[in-house]
């Protein structure tokens, strides 16, 4: 194996440490960069960015590697968190993260590596990279521990950053990260993993986009009833403005102790009340109870702004998808419609597909790439229903 002189990202947790010791081990030039894409509230009790870089320089420390701290706050809210902000008042629920990789750690970041003298870099994502030798295209594929696999937050990475990249432990379980890190005395083995959005942290979720988003309260109404039913469209609630609620949404309706009234629709009388729709023009948010009624499940979306790992769009035919992250890949048939939109059938409907997230297509366990779901097709549902 050719050595190299190799940049890791080091966050301050388990995984990003074991990638640095395992490129080291293999005999690599390895030096680690802390990234701090984030510094609005420094000394908020919710902002770890102080104490996850005491954490990465602790292991820099060990593994006897230099470590430097870039400051990326600048880029980030430029590229990721305006595009954020925009997606929530416009009504949908995006991914910062799908963002933050494709913009901030190999863009910015790599861009940074490549001005040190690095000929690669790594980061402790849970996915891998393979060079198609038929091709000579470069492959991303799911990393090896299925409960971990991250190639879903990777998807719009391209050709010339995965020819630069390095994933050494996307070959790994997690538990086998965990006892390497033990067993060489890495001070971080057995941190937390990190979780939720990287600028957030464990803060209130609507409490910190309420700093930033406007909002107007509006009704909330019933669509478990038939459409045409008396019944249909009676106000349950109000919600606190439409940003604050994704599809799907069952925790803080305030509407917990409201029974629907009529169950033909797949509610129940003590069936909990999930988020259906989110009706922008008349600032309403609909409400469905049960599950599996019908306006949660979608077999028909499209999304746009697509993003292919190979450069161009897959053959029109049968994949695997996901509308969501820790989803099983879904059979569902791939239709493009020009350079930027494709359509996905789905022969058993999705639960919940939400304008904003990502569908990312997946041949096998090779990652084609994808794109932002723009709409969904729930079954049973219409405009015309819900005025």
């Amino acid at each position: 194996m050719a050595k190299h002189r190799v940049v890791v990202g080091l966050s301050g947790g388990v995984d990003s440490a074991v990638t640095a010791y395992l490129l080291k081990q293999q005999g690599h030039e390895v030096v680690g960069i802390f990234m701090k894409n984030w510094e609005d509230d420094d000394h908020s009790d919710y902002c770890s960015s102080n104490i996850d870089f005491v954490d990465a320089a602790a292991v820099a420390d060990v593994l006897g590697i230099p470590i430097e701290h870039v400051n990326f706050a600048a880029e980030y809210k430029d590229r990721v968190f305006a595009d954020f902000l925009r997606e929530y008042q416009a009504g949908r629920t995006p991914n910062p993260d799908i963002l933050c990789n494709a913009e901030i750690k190999f863009k910015a970041f790599l861009d940074h590596a490549m001005r040190l003298g690095a000929e690669k870099i790594a980061t402790g994502h849970y996915a891998r990279v393979r060079l198609n030798p038929q091709s000579a295209l470069y492959e991303l594929l799911k990393g090896l521990d299925p409960t971990k696999d991250q190639s879903y937050f990777l998807h719009r990475l391209n050709q010339a950053q995965l020819s630069k990249t390095l994933f050494p432990v996307g070959a790994l379980h997690k538990t086998e990260v965990r006892r390497i890190a033990d067993d060489i005395g890495l001070p971080n083995a057995k941190k937390k993993d990190s979780t939720g959005i990287c600028f957030i942290g464990e803060r209130p979720f609507r409490e910190f986009l309420n700093r930033y988003l406007q909002h107007t309260p509006g009704p909330i109404k019933d669509g478990t009833p038939a459409p045409d039913s008396a019944q249909h469209g009676r106000v349950v609630g109000h919600h606190v403005g439409l940003s604050f609620y994704t599809l799907g949404q069952r925790q803080g309706l305030g509407i917990g102790g409201i029974k629907a009234k009529g169950t033909a629709r797949g509610g129940g009388a003590h069936a909990p009340w999930f988020v259906a729709r989110k009706d922008m023009a008349h600032n309403t948010l609909w409400v469905v109870q049960g599950h599996d009624h019908p306006w949660l499940l979608s077999p028909h979306l499209r999304a746009q702004q697509s993003s292919w790992v190979s450069g161009h769009a897959p053959a029109a035919g049968p994949y695997g998808a996901k509308t969501r992250y820790r989803q099983a890949d879904a059979a569902c048939q791939f239709e493009p419609l020009g350079p930027d939109t494709f359509t996905l059938q789905f022969p058993q409907a999705q639960w919940a597909v939400t304008p904003g997230q990502s569908a990312v297509l997946y041949d096998g366990e090779v990652c084609l790439g994808g794109g932002i779901i723009h709409s969904a097709s729930p079954a049973g549902f219409s405009d015309t229903l819900a005025q």
